[in-house]
């Protein structure tokens, strides 16, 4: 490729043809302030660059009009500036015209602190509103439970598109209308719960100003910790251990399991539980269930349940291919019905108290929490009184939501111990929350309960970091059991229809996350989430599983101990009562 010299506010740099001028100043050492524009989506090959918004604008000699850097190619001999009077004045007026029509209800706004359009205008020093118009004045849709729409907060900047219809596949998004009346909307105008949206909550996570959202659930827990009647345990999925101390100043990736324990006991919960512990469970049930796949001619390549968004988009576009699907519940609804059927027997508690709250790095976990077949403990012990398995999802940035109200200083919280029974999770729980650590915590326990011996080396590399696709094989007992991880929907999309085309009958194993990274990259977690944040998110996963002393789910003694007192065995009676599920068909071949 040839390269070009151009001229940005006096600096020569010499870049690769079909380098943009925003990435040629960056070599420059200029910066180019930008709103619109994301140079990766969830994974690096994702850019968004359709210069909506015109923050990026610069001069060029010989040109008319400002051009967005953002997505003009640099030319030989092009001489830009970048920030001029007149470069300046369009900026801010651009802003300003965004400003015009925009709800400006900042200081009860959802995304106060962490809005990017907030920011912006600070950064560019943007202290008055000229244009005056009329306000939006769109209903918004609360129709999800997971994701609450407010157009009149959207700038058509479309970076949620991107992520539904480019790194998703989902494409559930459409810009619609003109001029003042262009907004970003459900496909066909309909409510978002009527769409193909998997509330995987990617396009949450891009969405510059609070026009996309988790919906929050925050209220209802502190009502129901407040309720003398109620005994209110919580569970914290793997992927929080990494990611909720960001929000408090600590560095990306750091584990923060027993600040967060700490935390959550100050809150005024009843017990605090560990997501890990039924990852080990999961872990059982779902090894068992892969071993008698190949051992009894069942369905493979077996696919891997953990994540809803994987499971909504399996049943919406790949419904034939559902007999694929573990049966297994995944983690966070394991532990709903086991709180209310084994904890309540043991702590002798009526079930009808226990209120089981989440702590999630996904969106889409309200929604699979809210599914009508997710009532398990309620069927077990034949009473309608029994609330939901699992009865309140909070995501991350719900959770650090109560931390703030409840004025904890959580940097210098002590490490404080979950609380037994449920409490113990091991190393490979904890890989959960990262790309192929489901796969890696499964083959850690089918490699020694089929060949009845220890794993030579634990860690399966080839099935780490944020590739798209990744593969792995183990010999157990002479059998070469093939394993492909996938994360981000649109390379599930490339698995499915690889395996709707039967290429891929000699693989067993398939581990799909919706969201890139997997867990810790979910469209809960903590904003801003970038590729940088997942890799180093994955990183502290790791970190965290080598300084675990238990590593295998097969060698946690709870998870003995359930098996010993009340499940007896994997796949057994009780085990199909309350841990495995179904699916729904819901869209077209």
């Amino acid at each position: 490729m040839a390269n070009v010299t151009l001229t940005i506010d006096g600096q020569k740099v010499t870049v690769p043809e079909g380098t943009t001028i925003l990435k040629a100043a960056e070599k420059a050492g200029v910066k180019i302030p930008t709103l619109c524009f994301l140079e990766h989506v969830g994974l690096r090959h994702i850019k968004h660059d359709v210069g909506a918004c015109r923050v990026c604008v610069v001069e060029v000699e010989g040109k008319k009009d400002f051009v967005s850097s953002c997505n003009t190619p640099v030319e030989e001999g092009m001489v830009v500036r970048t920030h001029t009077p007149k470069v300046i004045a369009a900026r801010k007026l651009n802003l300003e015209m965004m400003l015009s029509d925009h709800h400006l209800d900042c200081p009860t706004c959802p995304k106060n602190g962490i809005c990017e359009l907030q920011a912006i205008c600070a950064e560019l020093n943007v202290r008055q509103i000229r244009p005056q118009g009329e306000k939006k004045d769109f209903p918004i849709d609360d129709s999800s439970p997971s994701i609450v729409r407010n157009p009149n907060k959207c700038i058509v900047c479309q970076r949620c598109i991107t992520a539904c219809k480019v790194l998703q596949t989902v494409d559930a998004l459409e810009l619609y209308g003109n001029g003042f009346d262009a907004v970003v909307r459900p496909k066909g105008g309909l409510p978002l719960i009527e769409t193909q949206c998997v509330a995987c909550g990617q396009c949450a996570l891009v969405c510059p100003t609070a026009a996309i959202v988790e919906k929050d659930d925050t209220w209802k827990v502190w009502e129901a910790i407040a309720d003398p009647k109620k005994h209110v345990v919580v569970q914290t999925a793997p992927a929080t251990h990494v990611t909720i101390g960001e929000a408090f100043g600590l560095p990306v990736g750091t584990d923060i399991t027993g600040k967060m324990v700490a935390a959550l006991k100050r809150l005024g919960f009843d017990a605090v539980f560990d997501t890990n512990w039924s990852a080990d469970l999961t872990i059982m049930e779902e090894g068992y269930e892969l071993i008698h796949r190949i051992k009894n001619g069942g369905v493979l390549p077996q696919f891997t349940s953990c994540s809803p968004g994987w499971i909504k988009f399996i049943e919406e576009f790949y419904p034939d291919l559902i007999p694929h699907v573990s049966t297994c519940k995944s983690p966070q609804q394991m532990l709903g019905p086991i709180a209310k059927t084994y904890y309540a027997e043991k702590k002798g508690i009526n079930p009808e108290d226990i209120f089981v709250v989440s702590v999630m790095p996904c969106t889409a976990k309200k929604y699979e929490a809210a599914r009508p077949e997710m009532n398990a403990a309620s069927k077990y012990w034949n009473n309608p009184n029994i609330t939901r398995d699992v009865d309140v999802v909070l995501t991350s940035r719900e959770l650090i939501r109560m931390i703030r109200e409840a004025g904890i200083d959580f940097a210098s919280l002590p490490d404080e111990p979950y609380d037994p029974i449920m409490g113990e999770g091991t190393g490979a729980a904890q890989i959960f929350g990262a790309t192929g650590g489901v796969m890696e915590a499964a083959l850690r326990t089918a490699y020694e309960v089929v060949t009845g011996k220890t794993l030579p080396k634990l860690d399966f590399e080839d099935v780490r970091g944020m590739k798209d696709i990744k593969e792995a094989s183990v010999n157990m007992n002479g059998v070469t059991v093939k394993v492909l991880v996938a994360h981000s929907l649109g390379a599930a999309r490339q698995l499915m229809d690889k395996v709707r085309a039967g290429e891929l009958k000699d693989y067993h194993f398939i581990e799909i996350m919706a969201c890139p990274g997997g867990c810790i990259g979910g469209g809960g977690q903590p904003i801003p989430t970038t590729v940088e944040e997942r890799e180093n998110r994955i990183k502290g996963i790791y970190e965290r599983d080598k300084k675990l002393k238990i590593r295998k789910s097969h060698e946690n003694p709870e998870i003995q101990a359930i098996y010993r007192e009340f499940l007896k065995e994997p796949l057994g009676h009780k085990s199909h009562q309350l841990l495995h599920t179904h699916y729904t068909p819901r869209g077209k071949k």
